[in-house]
């Protein structure tokens, strides 16, 4: 396997670019928390449309900015004392100053500077270089972020699926570990992407590039099956792991996956998949359903159906390890070469990445208490940082209500128009009378009410995708 020797230097985890966003989801009139590596940053749009990133805290009393306003003037209002900086960090009012000369030589003063991040928009994301500062500006302007050229193609040879974000509650390096290990995906997903029954299947994993510090890894998947020619796993440090599957009439499936992270116990995932057309344009099969045609925000909700089978996994897998407080390869057993890609990952993260993440001494704890429930939390691992889901979630309740009203209405006016109302309450009603077949118009105003009432709960089942899915897999046969 790897050689544990380091070439070519220590991976850097602060002079990194990493993704925290996708532009589209982010509401530009109010500010956004986020973490990278254990630090509490905020995102915020200023006056000119840029999108800014500074240290989540105000220089004045250390409130989180994040908690926020953000002006008409494109400033961002620190709402306990109303301080203001611009998007530069610079505090440009300081109101309880006694006069416009003072306030002027406080906002002057270094000291009521926010830290600003250096960030760039490329590919639909918002990317965040990881250290702040003059010099930490001028390094981040000499390396991109892990781009996926594919993603700049116009030509119209390939359809791009919708970016799906979500924080999940396990660390960067399981969720690296979790993707490199195609063996798990017939049977964690089973129902989803193949059968646990019929597709976990042996296979070899050739290494396609050596182990570098900077620059990661890949290896090939031996086709299992006769559609497939080609499948590789590229890892590039520190956030992207890019699998591509070339199927033998020459179309590709690209899944994007990246992964930033951001507090110990957390990562934030940010994927997509690009489907490339063969030379006769057919476009290849796609993840489950998740490339075919649907609303943005329906392919976020849905999205649960796929993260969550392998979740609870994951979330516990990362803890037993930490209990044991030994060495990955020692405490794992993996006599197949479909372990490859996982073992020569935990030897990189070992040997050339410091052993893991320098984080922040400032972070949040991890989810605690064992609440099973809250590893499968929706709202707050996803729709309450999307803009488009939490109006997609509006127009559905208001939807429900005007599904619910229309049934409750048509069943009234049914009954209001059946003339057998009015006489069965007469005492003079003949028994016969009673079973005759009602109108027409009866019968369809009651076939209405039912189908709305159908619909409102349907509805009512999908609304709840906004905010928590639960999956077992005793369940999944």
């Amino acid at each position: 396997m790897a050689d544990p020797s380091d070439r070519d230097g220590q991976f850097q985890w602060t002079k990194q670019w990493y993704p925290v966003a996708v532009v589209e989801f982010l509401d530009p009139d109010r500010p956004h928390a986020i973490q990278v590596i254990g630090i509490d940053m905020v995102l915020w749009r200023d006056g000119s449309g840029a999108w800014r990133c500074f240290e989540d805290v105000c220089p004045h009393r250390l409130a989180p900015l994040s908690e926020e306003r953000v002006e008409a003037d494109g400033t961002l209002l620190c709402a306990y004392h109303a301080w203001r900086f611009n998007g530069e960090g610079q505090c440009v009012s300081l109101p309880q100053s006694k006069d416009a000369a003072t306030e002027a030589t406080h906002c002057a003063n270094p000291k009521a500077r926010a830290m600003v991040y250096a960030t760039q928009e490329r590919q639909g994301l918002l990317w965040v270089w990881a250290e702040a500062g003059a010099a930490a500006e001028l390094e981040s302007q000499q390396r991109d972020p892990r781009l996926i050229p594919e993603l700049d193609d116009t030509s119209g040879h390939s359809v791009k699926a919708f970016w799906n974000i979500r924080d999940l509650p396990y660390g960067w390096d399981f969720f690296m570990e979790n993707v490199a290990d195609p063996a798990h995906v017939p049977v964690s997903h089973h129902g989803l992407v193949g059968d646990r029954y019929q597709d976990a299947k042996y296979y070899d994993m050739p290494r396609l590039r050596e182990i570098s510090t900077q620059e990661g890894f890949a290896f090939a998947v031996t086709p299992t099956a006769p559609t497939i020619q080609r499948t590789s796993h590229d890892f590039q440090p520190p956030c992207l792991m890019r699998i591509e599957t070339t199927f033998s009439d020459g179309g590709s499936l690209l899944l994007i996956l990246y992964a930033t992270p951001t507090r110990p116990g957390w990562c934030r995932h940010i994927g997509r998949q690009v489907l490339l057309k063969n030379a006769a344009g057919k476009t290849p099969p796609g993840l489950a359903f998740f490339a075919l045609p649907m609303p943005t925000w329906l392919g976020h909700v849905l999205a649960s159906l796929f993260l969550h089978q392998d979740l609870v996994f994951l979330h516990h897998q990362e803890r037993r390890l930490a209990k044991r407080q030994g060495r990955w390869l020692e405490q794992v057993y993996t006599p197949n070469p479909q372990d490859k890609m996982v073992i020569t990952f935990r030897q990189w993260l070992e040997n050339r990445a410091g052993g893991g993440i320098p984080w922040s001494e400032h972070y949040l704890e991890p989810i605690a208490g064992g609440n099973h429930r809250a590893l499968f939390d929706v709202w707050g691992t996803h729709t309450q940082h999307c803009h488009t889901c939490q109006r997609a979630l509006k127009r559905i309740t208001w939807l429900i209500t005007g599904v619910w009203g229309g049934a409750l209405f048509a069943l009234f006016l049914a009954v209001f128009l059946d003339a057998r109302f009015y006489t069965l309450t007469t005492a003079h009603q003949a028994q016969a009378s009673l079973w005759q077949m009602p109108p027409l118009s009866v019968l369809l105003l009651l076939g209405v009410a039912v189908l709305l009432g159908i619909s409102g709960y349907w509805l009512k089942q999908l609304r709840q995708l906004f905010y928590v899915y639960e999956f077992h897999h005793a369940d999944n046969d």
